[in-house]
């Protein structure tokens, strides 16, 4: 995949993994995902708990095919062999201010492979080098031990830790920013 052309369907190595974008015509699949690893997906983001059916699923990702059009936000899921078993997204976009925050999430079937990392670098290189992004951050609960080394894979940089700022299921969760700079990005990709 070219950097200008887009993400759809793109390859993400030779191990059957591929990320392409979420749709609200996939929500049965996108919900049998959840299902597969609803308490694991949970632990520390309430993606899982957003979608418990097919019409919320369906409804969460209608919100996402809206922000994809008015360019606000966006969803891709990352499948493994053709079955869908995670995801990375923009929660938030903007593209007059340059700056989106990036997240994700897995199924535990998939945990390890380096897929994660993998499909962030490729929504990275889209936002820096198609829609002109300066500043992609990823806010993560410190505790989310994998998404933080997912932000240090990617060359990101810890700006701050906002202490006990998530209240997420009755407890109180720090919360770190991590960040990467458009010019830092073409360095790291250049060095890599």
């Amino acid at each position: 995949m070219s950097r200008t052309t887009g993400v759809i369907g793109t390859t993400l190595g030779d191990d059957g993994a591929e990320l392409g974008p979420l749709e609200p015509w996939q929500a049965e699949e996108y919900l049998a995902h959840l299902d597969r690893g609803r308490a694991f997906i949970g632990r520390y983001i309430a993606l899982a708990a957003v979608a418990p059916d097919l019409p919320s699923a369906r409804a969460f990702l209608q919100a996402y095919a809206d922000k994809t059009a008015a360019d606000t936000g966006r969803i891709y899921g990352i499948r493994l062999d053709g079955t869908l078993v995670g995801g990375v997204l923009f929660r938030t976009m903007d593209v007059a201010g340059g700056t989106c925050e990036a997240g994700c999430w897995l199924e535990p079937a998939a945990v390890g492979r380096g897929l994660v990392t993998r499909a962030a670098r490729v929504i990275i290189d889209w936002a820096v080098d198609v829609r002109g992004i300066h500043r992609v951050e990823w806010r993560v609960a410190s505790g989310n031990t994998a998404s933080v080394n997912v932000a240090k894979r990617l060359g990101m940089t810890r700006e701050a830790v906002l202490r006990e700022h998530n209240l997420y299921r009755g407890v109180r969760h720090d919360l770190e920013i991590w960040s990467v700079l458009a010019p830092e990005w073409r360095a790291l990709r250049e060095a890599a």
